[in-house]
């Protein structure tokens, strides 16, 4: 087992955030876990977790969570794991400005400022890990996920060049790319749904029957659906290996999907995603 390092998680109040905090600290690793809401950060705190407040979509919440971190490791932070993000239902000429902009703050916006803070630190103490949690949408598309696919697609765009501009400097830039895992997504994504689309009045309306009664399955939905702790023995990778990987894909349509978009043309690629 490696020697414990420092790492800031981002959206531990359920999912994949939480069930990495968990794996991480039983390996020994001090976690700091962040959320949103404040009575998801004391719950954390009565589990034990070192646990600060941290609003990706609000900017004083971001510079706030990182004095705190600053002081609670004493300046030290080995690693990132920006995993907070959600997902907005909705045909792409359904989404608002406003809409899409709030997706993008928390998904994209909040996190590469987060990020930024911390980049910093790392290069003063001369190393650093940033791992970021795409998705399998973040190199393909899918219907009725434009806010999405495209908050994920920006991410996968700044996390590239990130990796770029800081080559030699011993901060190592990973993308996680996850396909479907059982998490609270889908009832948080139907949530938003119910506030942001005008259904009734949409070209698309008959579509999102179907979609309304996936949304609130319980269980899983898709084929190959796998636990958190998939996407955490990753993490654990990206952030203990000599030399982390680049890219991470996990479960089974990540892999298929990642292949068939180099091997087939593009219209090709289009009719199995239409389907998907």
């Amino acid at each position: 087992m490696n020697p414990s390092k420092t790492i800031l998680i981002t959206g531990c109040s359920s999912g994949i955030g939480y069930v990495t905090a968990v794996e991480l600290r039983k390996r020994g690793h001090n976690v700091i876990a962040s959320a949103r809401k404040p009575e998801d950060v004391a719950r954390l705190s009565q589990e034990g977790f070192t646990a600060v407040q941290l609003d990706l979509a609000d900017s004083d919440s971001i510079r706030q969570a990182v004095r705190q971190v600053v002081a609670l490791t004493d300046g030290r932070i080995d690693a990132l794991f920006n995993n907070g993000a959600f997902g907005q239902p909705g045909a792409v000429e359904d989404l608002s400005r406003d809409v899409l902009r709030f997706q993008f703050e928390t998904n994209f916006f909040g996190t590469h400022e987060l990020t930024n803070l911390l980049i910093p630190i790392m290069r003063q103490q001369g190393h650093g890990r940033i791992i970021y949690n795409s998705s399998v949408l973040g190199f393909v598309a899918m219907t009725y996920r434009g806010a999405y696919n495209a908050s994920k697609f920006a991410l996968e765009g700044l996390a590239d060049t990130l990796r770029l501009e800081l080559h030699g400097s011993n901060i190592h830039v990973s993308l996680i790319e996850p396909g479907p895992i059982l998490s609270n997504f889908r009832k948080n994504a139907f949530e938003l749904y119910k506030k942001n689309i005008d259904s009734a009045n949409s070209v698309h309306k008959e579509i999102y029957k179907n979609m309304e009664e996936r949304l609130q399955k319980e269980g899983p939905v898709a084929p190959f659906t796998l636990p958190a702790e998939a996407v955490a023995e990753k993490v654990i990778h990206a952030l203990e290996a000599k030399r982390p990987k680049l890219r991470y894909y996990v479960t089974f349509p990540t892999y298929l999907f990642g292949f068939l978009k180099r091997i087939l043309p593009v219209s090709w690629m289009d009719g199995l995603l239409r389907k998907a």
